[in-house]
């Protein structure tokens, strides 16, 4: 069961209080500026938006501490992984048994420590290269200008004069929470695999660990891992990947 501390802390996958990051998506949307369109919201705007939401999801979490031996692990684990293809990186360890983790456009990464339990040190690099993958391919700003072009939100600015920023505060949380809840597509899937498998590849880990991270995912049961919500069909994804390997 999720306690309402950890309910805070899963953004990608479960329900976060829409009123903890309403106002800052308001100014992502053009607050002042009238109803926006959906390809208005440029990358850097992505990504600045991005980082304010993480600030704030660390305010509230119960972050592992440097001298940790969560932090300290994966300090070590990515001391030489701060960057990718110039995206600038920057991890932390939530303290929670969870199995979850993400990562936001700005290059935040976010592990839970009940996924870091069960993986061996190239299982965890492998969910790191998958969820840049995920950042890299352009995932999230594609599930923000779907939801921006939608219809609910055309006719809720409309009611609201026509401005995002007029918009109720429970509706813009209750828009972004549909956009980070949803589920990947297998195409999804595969590209950010595809992506991991290329980001060890390029830093000469082990790729067999795409295998037999997915496959240890695949054993969990539904409500063990709130990574699996987002991230469906582990046992599929070990086989194509296994495929790969030859």
């Amino acid at each position: 069961m999720i306690t309402r501390r950890q309910s805070l802390l899963l953004l990608p996958a479960a329900a976060l209080a829409p009123q903890c990051f309403a106002f800052d998506l308001g100014k992502a949307l053009g607050a002042a500026q009238g109803l926006v369109s959906a390809n208005s919201i440029t990358d850097d705007e992505m990504r600045a938006q991005s980082r304010r939401m993480v600030e704030q999801m660390d305010a509230r979490a119960p972050i592992a501490p440097a001298n940790d031996p969560y932090a300290r692990r994966l300090a070590a684990l990515t001391r030489q992984c701060r960057d990718d293809q110039g995206l600038d990186l920057n991890y932390k360890v939530y303290l929670t048994k969870d199995v979850n983790a993400f990562a936001t456009a700005d290059g935040s990464i976010r592990f839970y420590s009940g996924l870091m339990d069960m993986m061996t040190d190239d299982e965890v690099r492998y969910v790191i290269g998958h969820e840049i993958g995920h950042v890299q391919a352009g995932h999230s700003r594609k599930r923000m200008q779907l939801a921006l072009s939608s219809g609910a939100l055309q006719q809720a600015a409309a009611a609201a004069g026509g401005k995002a920023g007029a918009l109720a505060q429970s509706e813009l949380g209750e828009l972004f929470v549909k956009v980070v809840r949803a589920q990947h597509s297998q195409g999804n899937e595969n590209e950010a695999d595809d992506y991991a498998m290329q980001f060890l590849s390029r830093r000469q880990y082990d790729r067999r660990a795409a295998v037999t991270a997915l496959e240890k995912l695949g054993k969990l049961s539904g409500g063990g891992s709130n990574w699996l919500s987002t991230h469906p069909a582990p046992r599929d994804r070990a086989q194509r990947m296994r495929n790969q390997l030859g």
